[in-house]
């Protein structure tokens, strides 16, 4: 045999193992990413618009990330948040708009009026099979996108830090101050607590005591017992979250709250007054004393429960840089406080799906 028919032959071999070996890989990984019920992806990430920025003053700078939701039926909600965050900051702003496939186009149509920037998230509800009631008396309480919070670090995997805001806010404050809330070492996110002094006058009392842990989690539950956690610890409202994405992904607490959400379902977890805030117990649990704080300015609640616009004077509620109208009673609607305040950020449908109910011009 030729020198040269050696060296083929050799060449062959080597094409061989190499083929080989990547085959191997290939299967390797793709063992590794069906493992952990990670077939199911949280969503899909669409790109940019074409043309989106050329005719609008890009901000430069440092991006600071924003995760808001986009129901379908609150759509003009998050796109008045938005129009809030945008008009009050110089800031980068970069909004992660998580919808379901069906709002995506009209989302589009009406972004494409405004200078906000953003991308859009399609989330995928099927991950949530196994760890929400099917209970038929709770399925208008309980929306999938209301848990696109606990999956920030997939819609996000370069940011190392990131706000997560509710539909149901305007900030009126620059963005860039929440965004430096500091956290400490070892946490993963920083939350307002129920007790804070700026909205603590406007608590929910009596039934349920939705200021503490016992009004969200049924401390009778042998589960939560073993937890050792003091039924009377001071809650906090997760409709306004400063993430560490870097330590939340360190400490895998997406798992850890799919694995309470699980538990959940076996074992009814969650306290029997609960009304409606499904995605608060898991995470009263995995951060139990274990979370930063927010500065309660950036977090003034309840505007939306019974009785608002007399807890809060008009003075306070200007002052205040994040308004939350949690609670029934939403600014788009007919009976809420404050709701001028909002209309003042509402950019209207061009599809005209969307309306804000009003009684008469003068209806606060």
């Amino acid at each position: 045999m030729t020198l040269r028919r050696v060296n083929v032959v050799i060449l062959v071999l080597l094409s061989i193992a190499f083929l080989i070996i990547v085959h191997r890989n290939l299967l390797n990984l793709s063992d590794f990413l069906r493992q952990d019920n990670s077939d199911v992806a949280p969503g899909m990430i669409l790109p940019f618009e074409t043309g989106f920025f050329s005719d609008r003053k890009v901000r430069t700078g440092a991006e600071i990330p924003v995760v808001i939701t986009a129901a379908e039926e609150r759509l003009g909600a998050a796109v008045a948040a938005m129009n809030s965050v945008n008009q009050n900051s110089r800031a980068n702003v970069v909004f992660s708009i998580v919808t379901l496939n069906e709002s995506v186009e009209h989302l589009r149509t009406w972004l494409s009026k405004t200078d906000i920037k953003h991308k859009i998230i399609t989330f995928e509800p099927k991950i949530l099979e196994g760890k929400i009631s099917q209970d038929p008396q709770k399925a208008d309480l309980v929306k999938p996108l209301s848990f696109a919070r606990f999956y920030m670090p997939m819609f996000l995997p370069d940011a190392e830090k990131a706000i997560y805001l509710d539909d149901d806010v305007i900030v009126q404050g620059d963005i860039q101050e929440l965004f430096d809330t500091s956290l400490k070492p070892g946490h993963a996110a920083a939350f307002s607590e129920d007790c804070d002094s700026a909205s603590s006058k406007g608590i929910v009392r009596g039934a349920g005591n939705q200021n503490s842990y016992i009004g969200f989690l049924d401390f009778k539950k042998e589960a939560i017992k073993k937890l050792g956690m003091r039924a009377n610890t001071c809650s906090f409202n997760p409709g306004v979250i400063v993430a560490n994405l870097t330590e939340w992904k360190h400490q895998n607490i997406t798992r850890q709250l799919e694995q309470w959400m699980e538990r959940n379902v076996r074992e009814d977890l969650y306290s029997k007054t609960l009304a409606d805030s499904f995605t608060t117990p898991p995470l009263l649990i995995v951060f139990y004393k274990h979370h930063s704080s927010i500065d309660p300015m950036w977090h003034v609640r309840h505007l939306g429960t019974t009785g608002a616009g007399n807890r809060y004077s008009p003075q306070f509620v200007k002052a205040a840089k994040l308004l939350h109208w949690n609670g029934h009673f939403k600014p788009w609607g007919r009976t809420s406080s404050f709701s001028d305040i909002w209309d003042k950020w509402y950019i209207p449908d061009p599809t005209g799906k969307f309306h804000p109910i009003r009684r008469h011009s003068g209806d606060k």
